[in-house]
């Protein structure tokens, strides 16, 4: 009976991997079914001092990201241009192939923090956006003696 258990559990974890695999591209797919701004992927790291995040944007030009932050929410937008289609032509010219379209990426996060909005730095570096927000308080833990 252990053994059918550990299969299913198994079978249950393979299925979850493959959805969380997966997630970018339906994220894609609905946003591209809504007409809305596709969801970059984005990491939340935290330790003693810092919150960071670090957001996926390729194609987006620096200028063309817009980042909106209060003490405990982080807002990320960009725009950038990828154009697809097969065959077209415009103003002249026959376009055989055109894959790259213009689009928007945003997304929103509750940091699990609160942040010293006015020493949060963002890098921008091969289409990987890095948000360093230091935070407002340190949690700090107390060993309490049972007697």
């Amino acid at each position: 009976m252990n053994e059918k258990k550990g299969t299913a559990e198994q079978i249950f974890s393979d299925m979850v991997q493959t959805l969380k695999e997966r997630q970018g591209d339906l994220d894609k797919a609905i946003a591209k079914y809504q007409g809305g701004p596709a969801k970059p992927a984005m990491d939340v790291i935290e330790d003693d001092e810092n919150i960071v995040v670090k957001t996926d944007l390729p194609g987006v030009n620096r200028e063309d990201i817009k980042i909106d932050l209060t003490e405990d929410t982080l807002e990320i937008k960009a725009e950038h241009s990828e154009e697809t289609e097969e065959e077209s032509k415009e103003e002249g010219v026959t376009y055989h192939k055109k894959e790259r379209r213009y689009a928007s990426a945003a997304r929103t996060l509750i940091l699990p923090a609160k942040v010293k909005l006015d020493d949060v730095t963002a890098k921008f570096d091969n289409g990987v956006l890095t948000i360093t927000m230091p935070k407002l308080e340190k949690k700090e833990t107390f060993e309490v003696k049972v007697e």
